[in-house]
């Protein structure tokens, strides 16, 4: 099996909600209005209660209660509603591609912590529109649970990484791809913005190819999550090539703070994920 093979047997049994693909039309259309965006999530009472829940929280500040979808729509805004969406989407794996093949506690923190670590980096760096940065991070390596749960063999021999063994060689020995071509293929089948795909497709070749800081930032943040999952096996010094820092114009204090923020993050957004797996 390629890649793509890998993304088509997923998106058969798990495609991406219609209302993403609907939201998505929106946002593509100049003369869609908020109450467009209101009418596709009020059909959905779980994505209508998340959103309230999240426009009322304490990272908007507003003294006054919101409680129409429309309002809370103005004050997030559409991107921040769509990249919502896809995390859903990500919490939801977790029920249809639990298995026993790898450790999906280790998964998913990796994952979230990425996500966060992106969206840390992008901050540090001065580069807009973050969340799209932590969409990237958290989806980036979702191919590991598709081979979990198509070939759970391969994904156990994948998962013996080392630091004679980086995760992303040991894929290609194992598969001929890595997890990050099927994270592509998937969002690409999904119609993600490809602003999104463009670093999770490259991040792994930021040192020998010159795209954008999206893919520097991505490769950083996918190291920072290994040394935060496997603080044992890896150190930044040894998995981070300064040139990209340099690039980026981060310190060694910059990539500190940001792994001392994204991992106090990613446990409470993990616990909300997942209470029965990171309550324990």
């Amino acid at each position: 099996m390629n890649a793509h093979e890998y993304a088509l047997q997923a998106n058969g049994s798990f495609a991406l909600p219609d209302a993403c693909f609907k939201v998505k039309a929106l946002m593509e259309d100049e003369s869609s209005e908020i109450t467009d965006f209101a009418d596709v999530i009020g059909v959905d009472p779980s994505m209508t209660s998340r959103l309230l829940q999240i426009a009322n929280s304490a990272i908007y500040s507003f003294s006054g209660e919101i409680s129409t979808i429309s309002r809370a729509i103005t004050i997030i805004g559409t991107q921040a509603i769509y990249n919502m969406m896809l995390v859903d989407v990500a919490a939801s794996a977790f029920k249809h591609f639990e298995n026993q093949a790898i450790d999906l506690k280790r998964f998913w923190r990796m994952s979230v912590y990425c996500g966060l670590a992106s969206k840390y980096l992008a901050i540090h760096s001065g580069i807009r529109d973050i969340e799209r940065l932590f969409v990237a991070g958290l989806l980036q390596n979702f191919g590991e649970l598709l081979v979990a749960k198509i070939t759970p063999d391969a994904a156990k021999r994948c998962e013996q990484y080392s630091a004679d063994k980086l995760p992303w060689l040991l894929q290609e020995l194992a598969l001929g791809f890595t997890y990050t071509d099927i994270s592509a293929a998937l969002l690409k089948i999904w119609q993600i913005p490809e602003k999104i795909i463009l670093p999770i497709r490259h991040f792994n070749e930021a040192k020998d190819i010159q795209i954008n800081k999206d893919v520097k930032v991505l490769y950083i943040a996918s190291r920072l999550a290994l040394v935060d999952s496997h603080p044992d096996k890896f150190t930044i010094d040894d998995l981070i090539d300064d040139s990209i820092c340099d690039a980026l114009s981060l310190t060694e204090d910059d990539l500190n703070h940001v792994a001392d923020c994204a991992s106090k993050e990613a446990a409470s957004i993990l616990t909300m994920m997942n209470p029965k797996l990171f309550s324990q």
